[in-house]
């Protein structure tokens, strides 16, 4: 079993933000974390804890599972 893909998830997370017409800077508010590390999740930079993948997909009006079932999809691709 492969763990997260950082870079994947963060193309989707990105996706997602642009899709929903959101900013870094509005979404990483509504989430609660710093811009600049959203940024780092976005590139693949940086790996999100469950909590900060929590509260991303509930800023992009979410589930966490339907993000995560986002995630699995795009690497089935």
């Amino acid at each position: 079993m492969e763990g997260l893909d950082t870079l994947v998830l963060g193309k989707v997370i990105r996706q997602a933000r642009i899709r929903a017409g959101m900013t870094q800077e509005v979404l990483s508010g509504l989430a609660g974390i710093a811009r600049s590390h959203l940024s780092m999740i976005e590139t693949g930079d940086k790996q999100a804890n469950l909590v900060t993948v929590w509260r991303i997909a509930q800023a992009l009006g979410m589930r966490p599972s339907e993000l995560i079932c986002l995630v699995e999809e795009y690497k089935e691709e």
